[in-house]
């Protein structure tokens, strides 16, 4: 994108603050940010704000890294983390709160919200699979995880084709915000 996307405004604040208030929209407490790259450039939009945060001095290693990273730094006594990314400010509260309640429930470790078929995010994960993401290949990530328990994912239909959307460059982004 050239810049440091979690910055950018969108629909009235910064990208990072919207992530963090549809976390918060699910009723989530326990928010853990994961910075990398542009951590001198965020750290002072958490200042002030209920969330802890720690940093992957891997992050060029990939997304699988930062979910490394975000679990060592966990506190104890986590059942299961929810795992938004910073580039998906469009996904509301709601699905969290879906994949929260269907976890419940199913009693599935893995939940993974689906629109239409396709797999998309944010994705619950039972702390009990720590362990084995820490022994992930960086290059396949969560999917190797997902792989590897089939058996434990449920699948969570949702009528939101936000789940599937990112912004990775200037055009999703214009995309995205000319959206309501």
């Amino acid at each position: 994108m050239g810049t440091n996307k979690l910055l950018l405004p969108f629909r009235g604040q910064a990208m990072i603050h919207r992530v963090i208030d549809n976390a918060r929209q699910a009723g989530i407490e326990h928010i853990l940010i994961v910075l990398g790259a542009f951590r001198d450039e965020l750290l002072p939009l958490l200042e002030g704000l209920p969330v802890r945060h720690c940093y992957n001095g891997n992050y060029q290693n990939g997304m699988l890294s930062s979910v490394q990273c975000g679990l060592q730094n966990l506190p104890a006594g986590m059942d299961a983390v929810i795992l938004f990314l910073g580039d998906q400010p469009m996904i509301p509260g709601e699905v969290a709160l879906l994949l929260m309640k269907e976890y419940e429930k199913s009693k599935k470790g893995i939940m993974v919200p689906v629109y239409m078929g396709k797999r998309g995010h944010p994705v619950l994960i039972d702390t009990k699979y720590s362990q084995a993401i820490e022994t992930l290949d960086q290059a396949e990530g969560l999917r190797a995880l997902l792989r590897a328990f089939a058996g434990d994912v449920r699948e969570v239909a949702v009528d939101l084709p936000e789940i599937l959307r990112d912004i990775d460059d200037v055009n999703d982004y214009t995309h995205e915000i000319t959206i309501k």
